[in-house]
């Protein structure tokens, strides 16, 4: 047997973030203001956002250089190994080799905060004092915790309250951090209030977490607002993670045939594929890249590609991504950082013009692979992360019945060790499947901008 792990060494991190703007097979739309329908300028973001993050967001450059500060946190645990599934492909008796990228050895165990990090850094520089932010599953909101410790700035964190409710370990994983952390909807913002007085026992939604910090950060004239996905910035800096896995595969003399990853806003799966995709583009190489998403919240399966708002509120610039509709509310599946009613605009884009193809998953499949994976690799993944792994063992199996020998590559985005009890529903015959009803995506996109 080969070496299981592939490592590079401290001085091989890539230098700099990749910019997949100037590289994308059609021009991205603009963030619109929703009063004007104009697209929006740099003065129009800096009230919520630190001048640098905003000027990446709008770049066309296609590096971005990472800043020494960012680097030096950035070793606490990068460059993150990238392993071969021996024991898998010997329990799947596949032709296939499957490797996966590792971004659970982070401290908050996600790949969160490769862009929590440098979001901090980029709102220290400018003076900020606090930093506002929402949270699913509470993997970027430990992640900014932790980035907003190291950086020496307060951090207020909304978490949707079925995920507060079913992951207290990483609320107080938070706290331990210095972190302030509110059940969303919360009685703290008008956003939550509002809900509330329409259903006390609202289990929350990535869209009305959005909403209550949002409006926290716009009242505070010392705050920012910080976002874990979806915008071209945080995309940004996950890029890290597969330009690391493109030296890692040239030391193991071997290159994906399909890369496979999980969206919830679309930065880990970004942060994974982008420079696999830049490869694809330029005709260099032909890799099949999937994104996987729960049947319960289908976003890029089923969703409208339309502009629509980034929260329940209304309060966010109008986007043009994949979009089930800004007031849905997605079934309290365990994937909690899946439950998000859009999608990154870039990675949408690249769903529609047929570079990468989407599929859901159901939850008891999903679960099945995880229980799996961890019988055979040892790691518990994330329920969120399972997705990705249940899709690379489905090609894996597809291998075996057709005898290609296939590279596979997973977007191994955390551990599920504050999951355990959705293992534990699943385990014991609990474990509810969602899929979601055609009425209910057409009543959900009803509301949806008059802006194409």
């Amino acid at each position: 047997m080969d070496d299981s792990k592939i490592f590079l060494p401290e001085s091989e991190i890539p230098q700099a973030w990749y910019n997949i703007n100037p590289d994308l097979p059609a021009p991205l739309q603009p963030p619109l203001n929703p009063a004007t329908g104009e697209p929006l300028g740099p003065e129009d973001l800096a009230p919520i956002f630190p001048m640098a993050l905003i000027e990446q967001e709008m770049s066309m450059e296609p590096w971005i250089d990472i800043p020494d500060d960012v680097m030096d946190v950035y070793k606490l645990w990068r460059p993150s190994p990238l392993h071969r599934a021996y024991r898998l492909e010997e329990h799947l008796d596949t032709p296939a080799r499957i490797y996966y990228k590792n971004e659970s050895v982070s401290p908050p165990g996600s790949h969160k905060p490769n862009t929590a990090v440098a979001q901090a850094y980029y709102n220290r520089e400018e003076g900020v004092r606090r930093i506002v932010t929402e949270t699913g599953a509470g993997q970027w909101g430990s992640a900014l915790s932790f980035g907003c410790c190291v950086f020496g700035i307060e951090a207020e964190v909304y978490m949707v309250r079925i995920s507060y409710d079913q992951k207290p370990y990483r609320r107080l994983l938070m706290q331990v951090w210095g972190a302030d952390c509110y059940p969303s909807p919360s009685d703290r913002t008008e956003a939550g209030r509002s809900i509330l007085a329409e259903d006390p026992d609202s289990p929350g939604s990535l869209g009305i977490a959005i909403s209550e910090a949002v409006e926290k950060a716009a009242q505070d004239d010392e705050a920012k607002y910080a976002l874990g996905s979806v915008l071209n910035h945080v995309l940004l800096h996950q890029t890290i993670v597969g330009l690391e896995a493109l030296k890692q595969f040239e030391i193991a003399d071997d290159y994906p045939d399909i890369v496979v990853g999980n969206v919830g806003g679309g930065s880990n799966f970004a942060g994974v594929c982008f420079p696999f995709v830049r490869e694809k583009l330029a005709g260099r190489r032909d890799t099949q890249i999937i994104a996987t998403e729960p049947t319960a919240c289908p976003t890029l399966t089923r969703g409208i590609y339309h502009y629509d708002f980034g929260d329940t509120a209304e309060l966010t610039p109008l986007l043009k991504m994949y979009t089930l509709g800004h007031k849905f509310i997605p079934a309290p599946i365990h994937a909690g950082g899946l439950r998000y009613h859009g999608d990154a605009p870039q990675l949408c884009l690249l769903v529609s013009q047929g570079v990468i193809e989407a599929r859901a998953l159901h939850q008891t499949d999903v679960f099945e692979a995880a229980v799996m994976w961890s019988r055979t690799e040892g790691h518990v993944p994330a329920p969120e992360t399972a997705h990705g792994v249940r899709a690379a063992i489905d090609e894996a199996l597809k291998c075996k019945e057709t005898g290609e020998e296939k590279c596979i590559l997973i977007g191994y985005s955390g551990h599920g060790h504050f999951d355990l009890a959705a293992y534990d529903n699943y385990l014991t015959g609990h474990l509810v499947d969602y899929e979601l009803p055609q009425e209910k995506i057409d009543e959900a996109v009803a509301d949806l901008p008059d802006v194409q």
